[in-house]
């Protein structure tokens, strides 16, 4: 057949091309890790967060036992030193997830380069192993954070997952890289009475989860805080922020709200700069 009359079939390849992208779109891939402070990592893969939003370590009051280590750890990591993987679990709102944001920031202001924060999503732990991939190509320290997390009962592969990152193998972390997790209990996955009265139960199992918490280079407690580490809170951040109050009207908010928590301390403040006309 001669040349002039063979079909050009470019245009319909690429109108294949487009359509199949459109039904399948790429996952979008990020190209660089080293320019930002903090990065998401979900399904889809990682999305940059130009702005590490975290209280200022004065800031946490309350806390300065867990402070300290948090810190110091975080710190040791960011200049590339050795450093844990840590688990803070405890009471909720007691500043586990803000003083992971805080201490990160603060190694970040010594050297904005040296650590960035990749907070995982909950429906992205299972793909943290391809994450890991990609951080261990980078010449950066990196802290990766698990918020909150938690597993059912009946979770085999969620617990054995973390366990393989922190105990080696093909699928451990890489060297720049440690966990943070935040948990409200310290054994991570719940235990019930059942467990300790099945004689077939595999108690085995479920003392290898509750013993995940061993796993990590440092385990800090958070509990609730009493009513003098409560309006010392309450002090710290009316002092900031230029604000006036009562113990009395600060005691009566933690009534109403059935805590005293550094949570329910930062709602009463932004209540009194509220009242006040102020922003905080």
């Amino acid at each position: 057949m001669p040349a002039d009359d063979t079909p050009d079939l470019v245009p319909l390849f690429s109108r294949i091309a487009d359509a199949l992208e459109r039904i399948a779109p790429a996952s979008p891939h990020l190209s660089d890790w080293n320019t930002d402070p903090a990065y998401v990592w979900t399904r889809t893969g990682a999305r940059a967060i130009p702005t590490l939003e975290a209280p200022t370590l004065a800031l946490l009051r309350g806390i300065d036992g867990q402070k300290a280590r948090v810190v110091a750890n975080v710190t040791r990591h960011a200049s590339g030193h050795a450093a844990h993987d840590m688990l803070l679990w405890g009471s909720r709102g007691m500043g586990k997830s803000a003083l992971v944001r805080a201490a990160v920031r603060n190694a970040q202001t010594n050297d904005a380069a040296s650590i960035a924060l990749v907070q995982v999503s909950q429906d992205a732990i299972a793909d943290v192993t391809r994450l890991f991939t990609e951080l261990a190509r980078q010449q950066r320290q990196f802290l990766v954070f698990i918020d909150d997390l938690g597993f059912d009962e009946n979770d085999v592969s969620g617990p054995r997952l973390l366990r393989s990152w922190l105990e080696g193998g093909v699928e451990a972390r890489p060297a720049n890289v440690r966990l943070a997790v935040t948990s409200n209990r310290r054994a991570i996955v719940s235990r019930t009475m059942s467990e300790q009265d099945d004689p077939i139960n595999a108690r085995d199992a479920v003392d290898d989860k509750l013993a995940l918490a061993d796993r990590f280079g440092l385990s800090i407690g958070f509990h609730n805080c009493d009513q003098p580490d409560y309006l010392a809170i309450i002090a710290g951040y009316a002092q900031a922020f230029g604000l006036e109050y009562s113990d009395a009207d600060a005691l009566e908010w933690a009534t109403r709200r059935g805590a005293r928590s550094g949570r329910v301390a930062w709602q009463y403040i932004a209540e009194l700069a509220g009242r006040a006309g102020k922003s905080v």
